[in-house]
């Protein structure tokens, strides 16, 4: 079994009620990444759900998670012939951490309208971007292989760019083959995209995560877009893109996030 299934493994305690651990497997800066969290919930809901595929995932982060015991609370919402609409809330120590809901539906017999109007982002090959440094408290990047476009890492020497866009390279260092929790991971394992043109910020915290997954990929890379276009008050709005190596899309996702300056 991968990592990352021993990591998003919860046991049924009674109907709707999982334990497990959060582990420090997945951390950005010593917090567990919210990509995971999500990845968490949703390996909870699917034991129970009827309909397996292309699901919409939206989590409300309420305060910060931390490695440790956790529990999921899940139940259906309400079903019907197309989808199945659930609802998960993750606690620890008794107090809710999050709380996210889900629309899972059958997988579609065929597709009757596919249109693209826009296009997988250009970037060149894995073996030519720039891997994510491994950090101490940046467990993500030890077991997950991000591979930054040379064009969006000027941020990492002080040289800022005009737009606020972060895109690259996601796979498994241990090949795991991606699913709807893996595509989750991925939504939420680069570095924020106001980076690009803000620099090293302080924190940039998640307070909503929405993944609308569309197909599974079948590659061994993920190719990842994720731009945002709005800093107004403190907030900010990160909207992504995930592709596959055929240029089919996998997922499109959206961020709210606070913008925390450094006190100097």
């Amino acid at each position: 079994m991968h990592l990352f299934d021993i990591d998003t493994l919860f046991e049924e305690q009674s109907a709707g009620i999982l334990s497990g651990r959060i582990t420090d497997n997945w951390s950005i800066n010593g917090n567990p990444n919210g990509g995971y969290l999500v990845a968490v919930a949703a390996a909870g809901l699917l034991k129970s759900s009827e309909k397996q595929h292309t699901p919409v995932l939206t989590a409300n982060f309420i305060s910060r998670c931390e490695p440790g015991k956790a529990d999921l609370s899940t139940w259906e919402i309400a079903q019907s012939r197309q989808f199945c609409r659930m609802e998960a809330r993750l606690l620890q120590k008794g107090r809710e951490k999050m709380r996210m809901l889900a629309t899972f539906a059958d997988e579609p017999e065929k597709c009757l309208v596919k249109r693209y109007e826009t296009s997988p982002p250009e970037m060149p090959p894995p073996e030519k971007c720039v891997q994510f440094p491994k950090l101490s408290k940046y467990t993500l990047y030890d077991n997950a292989d991000v591979r930054l476009d040379p064009s969006c890492t000027g941020w990492m020497e002080n040289r800022l760019s005009p737009v606020s866009e972060i895109k690259g390279w996601f796979s498994f260092r241990d090949a795991r083959e991606f699913d709807i929790c893996a595509v989750a991971l991925a939504a939420d394992a680069f570095p924020p995209a106001v980076l690009a043109s803000q620099g090293m910020v302080a924190w940039v915290p998640t307070l909503e995560l929405s993944i609308n997954i569309r197909n599974m990929p079948i590659t061994r890379w993920l190719k990842c877009r994720f731009r945002t276009r709005f800093i107004n008050c403190g907030l900010l709005e990160e909207d992504g893109e995930i592709w596959d190596e055929n240029g089919e899309i996998v997922a499109i996702s959206r961020q709210i996030a606070q913008l925390r300056q450094a006190v100097s």
